[in-house]
């Protein structure tokens, strides 16, 4: 089976994934403690969603009855763009298309080609889709550690990845999860404006730049007391500071490349943007994410504050 795994870690390199592990299956006890006081402090913000199916985010036996291993893969996105500006920037993961659906199809791939070595394999795919914590099986598997971010960090991609599980119900021997490297540093907490990294690895949503720019419902106003700090969908702060991600191998994937060689959005076309253009402009885009209206409410938050600064200089 050591083998079978080796050929299966092979074929993931070759779909372009930088890192796949093996966990072996056993309930998030104290993982999902922590996760349930997460969300009992409220950090969850108004993403109601993630109050469901704590069951089966403890134990994902009741996804998969006879489920024996968690394999999780990580695929790369950083490249070798640049933010254009300071203003209306857009998160790096949200630069190109829609993660869900490549990573989808390249799990895919990975399971019909197990299919064809293993008899009788059941498997369940999952794109940050479902009711997993994700991050504490790609701990577990070995793709790196959680940093004081939150975040997976991989020694040689570092933060800048998708992750991609399969449940599946053929046992693989565990890999080993490997050491946190953070050590005493502690820039990304000193660095995000908005103070939303409580601690070491919990970030309070109801003060992160991410969740207003991109799961806050329009309808939700941006409170006057967040700077969005010119980003207009997303945030990168505490990532672009963490030393981990100073020297990560870019990924040649052109499908996360900037579209329409843009990694900021210009402030004439927000201005002039319809819900008709936003449709046709974010097809398959995870900007998408954001609707029509929340992008609208973002670029008038930014505005607003700009205006302010200029009016206290």
């Amino acid at each position: 089976m050591e083998q079978l795994k080796n050929i299966i870690k092979n074929r993931a390199f070759e779909l372009g994934f930088c890192e796949i592990g093996f966990a072996r299956y056993e309930k998030l006890e104290k993982e999902i403690q922590n996760y349930i006081q997460w969300l009992k402090n409220g950090y969850s913000a108004t993403m109601t969603y993630l109050e469901k199916n704590i069951d089966k985010r403890e134990d994902v036996k009741l996804i998969i009855d006879d489920v024996r291993t968690i394999i999780v893969t990580a695929y790369p996105y950083y490249n070798k763009f640049k933010h254009s500006s300071n203003l209306f920037k857009i998160s790096r993961y949200a630069w190109g298309e829609d993660y869900h659906k490549i990573l989808a199809d390249k799990l895919t791939k990975l399971v019909d080609f197990i299919s064809d070595k293993i008899n009788d394999f059941k498997y369940k795919i999952y794109v940050d889709t479902g009711p997993l914590l994700e991050k504490s099986w790609a701990v577990r598997a070995g793709i790196g550690w959680q940093g004081k971010n939150s975040m997976i960090i991989s020694r040689t991609y570092g933060s800048y990845i998708f992750l991609g599980i399969i449940l599946t119900n053929i046992e693989f021997e565990p890999d080993k999860p490997i050491k946190d490297y953070c050590g005493t540093c502690t820039k990304c907490i000193e660095s995000c404006p908005t103070n939303a990294i409580v601690q070491p690895k919990v970030v309070d949503s109801r003060k992160c730049i991410s969740f207003w720019t991109i799961e806050a419902k329009p309808e939700y106003e941006i409170p006057s007391s967040i700077d969005l700090n010119g980003w207009i969908f997303g945030c990168d702060i505490c990532q672009e500071v963490c030393p981990w991600n100073n020297k990560v191998k870019i990924t040649d994937d052109v499908a996360f490349f900037p579209r329409y060689n843009q990694t900021n959005l210009d402030k004439n076309f927000l201005e002039n943007l319809t819900p008709e253009i936003f449709k046709e402009r974010f097809k398959g885009s995870p900007i998408k994410r954001a609707k029509f209206e929340g992008l609208k409410r973002n670029f008038l938050h930014i505005i607003k504050n700009i205006e302010y600064e200029q009016i206290n200089q």
